[in-house]
This record gives structure tokens, sequence and C-alpha cells, in this order.
């Protein structure tokens, strides 16, 4: 092993040389405090750097440079000697310099009047849209990505560590980021070759993937899925760049004066072309800013080159740097386009300079631009499935034509090292656990099936006891066009089994046309959602809750059985049509009831409920990206909206006894992101139900007994507390990201979150259902005066506190009126945990 690191540390020092100049260090002023945001530059030269919050920095370039000249507003400006190509751990002490007369220096927070940098900056505003490609009536491009993954900050303690043992052949191949100075290892790399089409008059774009290629993990949808939703598209010019569900403020925002110091810092020609340097600052900790600079044109105002580093303080988890370049061409005297986009992610556990992570890096490059060459309109339909293998399957011919930057020698080892390491059985318990983790399903390759989900495996509830449950699915690939998959499951207080099993059959891809059939057998806490749902394997959270309050007895057995054909003739546009039989009995006869007045036989009960049903469902999810083309597909995003328009008609003896009735239902879920103020979901449910039914077919208002908090119940409400055959229902939960709290100095540091909730719903229930079902209202815990809240609209309201050790938020949630009901609840607090950026 020590010959082994030997080796390793060469190897590091030799790939050091590669790079002609490597500096790190601090800057710090002339009582020994650091200076933040320094400028830090190569002389004679555009390559330089800004330190960080502490004063830190790290530059490197491929050329062979001298003098590195370190500078900030108010202090004298130093030139370092650089004697040797690489030079760590530097300590550069800025003097306070001279202020003369007739020079304004600017020092710390920056003026917005009388400031150059900010007039310029009033440029970039009027001539952003006419920049670029919007220019042009029509344009299309070569687009060339590649997504990396790296292991950084590699030393002897991770290499000699009892998690690498027998794998330690995988160091050999480790360099330096040029960004942040540390030792990093490849361990995934995608690319992706596409040709870009747009039309500026129809506002319309498609992007058309020729070629992709990955490092060996193509059939994880857990992994594939995370890497395709981790890199969205961006435009600098936008007032808000989207980096994992957080909105940064672009520093060529409008509202960028508010949020950043702008200071003019330099002059040159770049390509020919003169440009002005400004460098930029947060005004203040803890929001989600960056720091940088950029060079901007001296006639069209258009950015030349510009680099953006989020700051530490902000409040964003796992991610400690951020950092985004990018350069652009100059086309003529009127025209730059963006050349290179460059953006590299340190994924870790914490902030600490030290602590160990993962890099993600993409690099996207632009090429052979053509404009105005019209294309008929058809090109930028939308297909449904556009699906086709041998994208995923092209020769390194093809990836040696089409690369626009070729690989380095770390970056095309990928390919092999991971070959190599999945014949290493260590690394395929690693990779098997964390695939685990992030599906939920045990994988075993050779049968073609998996085990789980394995957090279903235990649960409680008042029927049930102690539950187990033990379940599985076919899995070949995640674009299996067909799957099957089922359930068991035992109450050790009931002594019953349960199952479940269901199937599912892709007929054509192109219009994703899906059958599927299914039965259940279970015991299920019902009333928990206003909206129908045809899942014939779904469960309630409320069913086997181990963490919940009250009286959780009020459960029934069901018995769905359930067959569906559906279609997505337009992308993102579904129709689906289910037959459905439903047998219902309660699980719990002591203290709950489903006994409704026979409606042919007056004066008599039933106990039991068998219903037919037709159901018809539209489905719209416009903007929803998937991934996989198979059967199932997995959303990628969840920034979309999603309306449900459902219709269900109830057949009265089509098998067996019934009800005839007609229920219509709307669901709409909008998410709207609000800038730097956080993002507001907002979610509307209505629904009439035609006809008197019993109780397990009307529409209950969706209480929440259990501890953690659900979006869209009600947290006040036990199960059954408003029963209704008519509703409106809206939540609304709007997240502040800490927007707030980043304001308090107390708590700034502590990088907390904010929410608050308003819902409220309203809803009636007729004569005859309230008569039909009398004996079952007597077992709920319902005011016979108030069983659904026609009288006025119910509503509860909360605030919440997120991000707590990064994990955990809680939620204070407040009722607002229906105190007389029995046993209403004021004031709970309920909690959730989840990894979040």
């Amino acid at each position: 092993m020590k010959n082994f690191f030997l080796l390793i540390v060469s190897l590091i020092f030799s790939l050091a040389s590669i790079a002609q100049t490597k500096v790190s260090g601090m800057v710090k002023d002339d009582l020994g405090g650091e200076v933040p945001f320094a400028n830090v530059i190569f002389k004679n030269s555009t390559e330089g750097t800004i330190t960080n919050e502490d004063g830190r920095f790290y530059l490197e370039s491929d050329k062979r440079y001298h003098t590195l000249v370190v500078s900030f507003i108010g202090y004298a400006t130093q030139e370092i000697e650089l004697t040797r190509s690489v030079m760590y751990d530097l300590e550069v002490v800025l003097p306070e310099g001279e202020q003369l007369k007739e020079v304004i220096v600017y020092t710390g927070r920056q003026s917005k009047k009388n400031n150059p940098a900010i007039d310029i900056l009033r440029k970039i505003w009027e001539r952003k849209r006419s920049n670029g490609v919007k220019q042009f009536k029509q344009y299309e491009y070569d687009k060339y990505e590649k997504i990396e993954f790296d292991l950084n900050t590699i030393d002897s303690a991770l290499i000699q560590s009892r998690l690498f043992r027998g794998m330690e052949f995988m160091f050999e191949e480790v360099d330096t980021s040029r960004v942040t100075g540390k030792t990093y290892l490849p361990i995934f790399i995608n690319e992706a070759f596409s040709k870009v089409y747009g039309d500026n008059e129809i506002n319309k774009e498609k992007e058309e993937l020729l070629g992709n290629k990955n490092s060996g993990f193509s059939s994880n949808q857990s992994i594939v899925g995370f890497v395709q939703d981790l890199y969205a598209d961006y435009d600098i010019y936008d007032n808000y760049l989207k980096f994992f569900d957080k909105s940064f403020v672009s520093p060529l925002s409008k509202t960028g004066i508010d949020t950043y110091n702008y200071v003019l810092n330099d002059s040159a020609f770049i390509d020919n072309k003169w440009c002005y340097n400004i460098v930029y600052y947060p005004r203040r900790k803890s929001e989600l800013t960056f720091k940088g600079d950029f060079w901007v044109n001296d006639t069209t105002y258009a950015i030349k080159d510009i680099n953006l580093q989020v700051t530490k303080s902000a409040n964003i988890n796992w991610v400690k740097e951020i950092y985004i370049e990018q350069q652009f061409d100059v086309v003529n005297d009127s025209t730059l386009l963006l050349k290179r986009d460059y953006m590299l992610t340190d994924f870790a556990l914490n902030k600490k300079e030290k602590s160990r992570g993962v890099y993600g890096k993409r690099t996207t490059l632009f090429d052979n631009y053509i404009f105005d060459r019209e294309k008929p309109s058809e090109l930028y339909k939308k297909e449904v499935d556009d699906f086709d293998p041998d994208i995923y399957e092209r020769d390194d011919a093809f990836w040696e034509e089409n690369r626009l930057e070729s690989l380095n020698k770390d970056e095309a080892g990928v390919y092999k090292l991971l070959d190599t390491l999945k014949t290493v059985p260590k690394f395929r318990r690693l990779y098997n656990a964390a695939s685990i983790i992030a599906s939920g399903y045990v994988e075993f390759d050779q049968l073609n099936l998996d085990y789980g989900p394995i957090f279903s495996t235990f649960g409680f509830n008042d029927v049930e006891g102690v539950r187990i449950r033990v379940g599985g699915r076919t899995y070949f690939g995640r674009n299996d066009p067909w799957r099957i998959e089922g359930y068991t499951a035992y109450g050790f207080k009931d002594q019953k089994f349960k199952y479940g099993i269901s199937g599912k059959w892709l007929l054509d891809k192109k219009s994703r046309l899906i059958i599927s059939a299914g039965n259940r057998r279970d015991v299920e806490q019902t009333g928990v959602s206003l909206s129908a749902t045809t899942d014939v394997l779904g469960r309630s959270f409320a069913s086997s809750s181990l963490l919940a309050g009250g009286d959780n007895s009020r459960l029934t057995n069901i018995n769905l059985t359930t067959a569906t054909i559906g279609l997505e003739p337009f992308k993102n546009v579904r129709f689906d049509v289910t037959g459905i039989y439903k047998t219902f009995k309660t699980a719990s006869p002591e203290t709950f009831s489903l006994e409704y007045e026979d409606p042919n036989s007056p004066g008599n009960f039933s106990s039991e409920l068998k219903q037919s049903e037709l159901n018809l469902r539209l489905s719209l999810t416009p903007k929803r990206k998937t991934l996989g083309y198979g059967v199932e597909r997995k959303d990628v995003n969840d920034d979309h909206s999603r309306i449900f328009l459902n219709y269900t008609k109830g057949l009265d003896g089509f098998i067996g006894d019934g009800f005839d009735y007609d229920k219509i239902q709307l669901y709409y879920v909008q998410p709207w992101q609000i800038g730097g103020f956080g993002r507001l979901t907002t979610s509307l449910e209505m629904g009439k139900t035609y006809g008197e039914v019993p109780l397990p077919l009307l529409s209950v208002v969706p209480g929440n007994q259990t501890y953690f908090s659900i979006y869209n119940t009600f947290n006040l409400l036990d199960f059954y507390e408003f029963v209704t055959d008519e509703y409106a229902s809206f939540h609304a939960e709007h997240n502040f990201n800490g927007r707030l709290f980043s304001r308090i100095p107390g708590l700034r540091k502590l990088n907390l979150r904010e929410f608050v909730g308003l819902r409220g719903v309203w809803g009636s229930i007729s004569d005859g259902n309230r008569a039909l079902n009398v004996r079952a209202f007597e077992t709920l815990p319902v005011n016979p005066n108030a069983i659904a809240p026609n009288d006025k609209i119910y509503y509860e309201y909360s605030f919440g506190v997120g991000n707590i050790f990064k994990v955990f938020r809680l939620d204070f949630n407040f009722r607002g009126n229906y105190f007389e009901n029995p046993d209403a609840r004021r004031f709970n607090v309920t909690g959730s945990f989840g990894f979040f950026f």
C-alpha cells in the first residue's frame, strides 16, 4: 500500500505539471482579516477569479504566467511574483490604499447612484432581448453536452480506508480541479449530441437527440433520473436562475442592483472587441446569490464572458460550491453567440473547507449556427414517444465525428473504469445498497425480479395491529413493455392475510396505449382523498401509520377489481377508461358502521356494499418531463401543473346489487416560482355526486390523524369528521426558502426555511344521503348539525420551520372554526423529513 500511495502522489504531481500555472491561497488586509471578493488575475491576461467569503482563492491556466495581480477597491494593488508554475497556500496582504481627491473609491456596500457599472448594467437590460439567437427569425445549431461525476478531495486517508479496500486501482486516474484546486477521481460520464431548431416568430424550439452514451448506469432509473434533472437549462439574462429547485438572483437581473454590489474593474480588447469588466458580489449574506465578474461589449452590450460562483453562505443543502462560466463567440459586429457553458457543483455533507464530496460537472458546447432557414411547423410538434434505441448505441466513429470537445485521458478512462469496477464484488455491494435506498427495491438481476418497496414492510393500525408486508415486481429493465407486481400482508391482531396483484402492458409506444388489470383484498382507511383513484395497489398513508393520534379504527375491508385501457394521443394528455367492481365492509363493527338503508326495501339496512362503476379520466400534465419509454415512466420534474377531470358512472345491477349515480370531479395543482421569494403550491378540488349513495361512495373531507405533515389533507380534522356529496377545497403552501430568516442575525447561520399554509373547504350533503346513512353517521366523529361544512367554509392555517438539521420540518397548525365539533382539535404540531437542496 505504501508503494501504491507513493505512485499516486507522483501521479498527482505529474498531472499537476500539465497545467502551466496553478496558484492558491488567502487574501488578508494589513490587520489580518480576510478580504472576500477580491480580484485575483494573472498579469496581462483576462484569466482570473474572485476570492470567496473567507478570502480564499484558486486559479489555474494552461499558459505559464510569472505574476499574479491581487486587488480590491479601497486597498493597494499587490503583484506577486510566481517563481514556480505551481504555488499553493500563498498569503497575500493588501495594505489600505490612498484615496485620491479626483477618484471615487467604492468600498464595501456600493452606491446605486453615479456608479458607472450600474449605468452599463442598464444598457444590458435594454439590449438583452435583441442579443444572441433572438436577433434572427429562425436558428439551428449543434449542441454537445458532457456530464461528469467525480469523487473529490482524494488523499491517503481515503485511499487507504476500508471503504475502498480491494478497489485501490481506481485511484490511478486522479486529477486536480482547475476551479477549486482539489484532487478528484472521475467515476461517471454521460455524453449527448443534439441538433437544436428554433423559430422566434412562432416562439417554438425543439432539441433532437442524435446520440447518447454513458459509463454504465443507464439501466438504473434513479441515477439516470437524478442526472437528467440535476442540470436544467438556464439563461443568464433571466432575472432568476433556477438550480436544485432554488431561484438564484442573476447578476444581470433588473433586481440585481438591490441584491449585488457592482464595480467597474477594468477594460480591455477581447477578440478585437473593446469590453468592460464588472465585478459583482452580494450585499447580504445567506441569500441565494453569486459572486464573480463579467466582460461586456461596449457597443452591443452583450456578454462576452461571465463567471458566477454561489456564495458560501447561500441557504442550500448538500452543496458546497457552484461555479458557472459562459463564453460567447463574436460572429460579427452586432452578434455574440453562446459558445461554451461550464458548470461545476461540489456536493458535500457540509461546507467545511476540507470536507470530501462529489463533483458534478456539466460542459455544453454550441457550434455550427445557421440562421433564417425556415423549417416546417410540423418539426416542432412534440411526439408522445420519440424513443429510438439506436441513439443509445452509437459507435466510436459517431462520437469522434460529433464531439465538439475531445475527452481528456481521465474522462476517456471512466468507461473502462466502470466496466472494471462492476466485476469487483465490493463495488457491486455498495452500488446495490445505494440503489435500494434510492428506489426502495432490492434487485435480483438473475431472476428479473425486484423485492419491495422495503419501506412498506412494517405497519400498524388499530384493526390489524402490527402488520408485515412482502411484495415484488418483474423488472427486466427501465423500458419494459409489461410489468407484473403484487404483495401479501398479514395482521397479527386480526390474524388475516391480505393480497394485491396487478399487471400492465404497453401495446403501442407511439400512442402509449396501455391495458392493465388487478385485484386487491385489504384493510384500508378510506376517505383520505377527495379525488378518486383507480390505482388498484395504491393504499392510503393512514391505513398503516406507525405514528398516529386518536381513534384509528374506522377502517374498511375492501375488495377492489379494476380493468383499464388508456392512451396518450398528445404529449402529456392522457385518456383512461376503467371498469371497476368493489365491495366494502367495515373492518371494526364495534366502532365503525357502513350500514345504509336499502332503497328497494325501506326499513331494512345492509352492512356490505357491492358496486360496479365505469370511470372516465382525462389527465393534463403540461411541461412534464419523464424518464423511460416502457409501460412505466418516472417523472423527472415537479414544477409542472397537473389537471385531472374525472367522471364516474355507478352501475345498478351490473354485477350484483349497486347504486345508479353520477360523480364529476376536478383536481388542479399548480406550482408557482415567485422569483427570489420562493415557491407557492396551490391546489383546487371540486366535485359533486348526483344521486343517493352509501358512505363509501360519498366524498369525505380528508383528515389527518398522523403526526406527519401531508399536503392536501386537513391536519386538524379527524377521519370522517366532514362528509359531503358536493364540495370545493383549496390548499396553498408557500416556501420562502429562508428569505425571511436570512435577514435575522440570530437565525441567519442556521439556514432555516419558512413555510406558511392556508387550507379551506366548503361542502354540503343532501337530506336524502343523510337519511340513507343515518346509522353509519352515528358512528362518525361528526356534529349532527354540521356533517358537511356548508354553514361556513372550514379553514386551517399553519406556520412551518424547515431545514432543521437539514432534514426535518415542523408545522404549527391552527384550526379556524367549527370548534363545537366533538373533540375538535384547535392546535397541533406535525412534522416531516426528507432530503432537499
